[in-house]
């Protein structure tokens, strides 16, 4: 580079001066090519910081401390109940006999309901206990193609369905093609053709229905109170159906449970920030979409309520996906909200 002139103060004749020659501190090396440049920087990630937030939280397992805390306050809250029970009643006792007597039956009757409800809280639990084991069963076995641990879990999962008459046809070919398949690669695909097919479509579904119904809850109800309160029941809501599409029966604490392992599965896969790959579908939804703040909100949130389905049916699903392919949330969120914001979100959540 030269310089051929020099500034002088106004007024005054400007002189040229020889070259000036500048070297940079680095060279480039004389082997260099384009294709060993560095990649450009990705585009920055948009991030619901809120939905993050109480991803993250319900994903936290509680520590010993913890547990034994809420355990304990769990028994001091029955105990005292227990106890004011049993005083009211016998003060009505010393007051009128017969009084008593209807606090006592009422009593009972409160008390076999909390039972019952204990016991099919239980029940739950332990059928999703069931199609966990028959899941990691299933990895296992592919995992170290060990046909017998094949044979096991497949085993469960027949139990599992037999009173299902909409499974009915499928539990009987699995059983009828046992013997011909002769490892577990087979038997793993042949189960999941002949029972996950249809219930993976529902599944699909469901997840469809809910993601524009949280859409359309966010572009419709300006209150945000509420518009968080219903999102959180939809999602939940979403999450039981999938699990009793599977073979699940989740009550509340089935459900919190389920809850927590999808939490855990987002944050354990990466998914919980809001991306390019979620924002897609989403501005494909029509010019109301890009001029209205609330139905572009309703969009990232349809969108946030298809990865957590999508994250439901992966822990829901009672074997892995081997033969079919995993729905993302993407493809979820662009089948569910691609014609939101252009006149088909209202007829779809109808």
């Amino acid at each position: 580079m030269t310089g051929p002139i020099e500034l002088q103060p106004e007024g005054r004749k400007t002189a040229r001066i020889g070259p000036v020659i500048f070297e940079d501190a680095l060279p480039p090396p004389r082997d260099a090519e384009p294709a060993a440049a560095p990649p450009p920087p990705d585009a920055p990630v948009i991030e619901d910081a809120a939905a993050a937030r109480a991803i993250r939280a319900a994903a936290r397992r509680p520590t010993r401390f913890g547990q034994i805390v809420w355990g304990a306050l769990v028994a001091l809250i029955g105990l005292g109940a227990s106890i004011a029970a049993y005083d009211f009643v016998f003060a009505l006792f010393a007051r009128n006999p017969v009084l008593g007597s209807v606090a006592l039956a009422l009593a009972a009757v409160v008390g076999l309901g909390a039972l019952g409800f204990a016991l099919k809280e239980l029940a739950g639990l332990a059928r999703l206990g069931r199609i966990d084991a028959v899941r990691a069963g299933a990895e296992k076995a592919l995992a170290a193609s060990d046909r017998k641990q094949a044979v096991a879990s497949l085993r469960s999962l027949s139990r599992l369905y037999k009173a299902r008459p909409d499974l009915e046809w499928g539990v009987s070919k699995l059983r009828d093609r046992e013997a011909d398949l002769f490892d577990a690669e087979g038997l793993i695909s042949h189960a999941e053709r002949a029972l996950m097919e249809g219930l993976d479509k529902r599944a699909e579904q469901t997840v469809a229905r809910a993601s524009r119904s949280v859409a359309a809850i966010t572009a419709f109800v300006p209150m945000a109170l509420i518009d968080v309160l219903s999102a959180l029941y939809v999602n939940l809501r979403m999450i039981r159906q999938i699990a009793e599409i599977y073979g699940g029966r989740a009550g509340w604490l089935g459900s919190w449970r389920l809850l927590r392992a999808v939490a855990g599965h987002l944050v354990a896969t990466g998914v919980v920030s809001l991306g390019d790959d979620m924002l897609g579908p989403a501005f494909g939804g029509g010019a109301l979409a890009k001029i209205s703040r609330r139905f572009g909100e309703g969009l990232v949130n349809g969108a946030l309520t298809a990865r957590v389905g999508a994250a439901a049916i992966d822990v829901c699903r009672p074997l892995p996906f081997h033969v079919f392919r995993r729905p993302s949330g993407r493809t979820l969120a662009a089948s569910a909200l691609t014609n939101f914001g252009r006149g088909g979100a209202s007829e779809k959540t109808s």
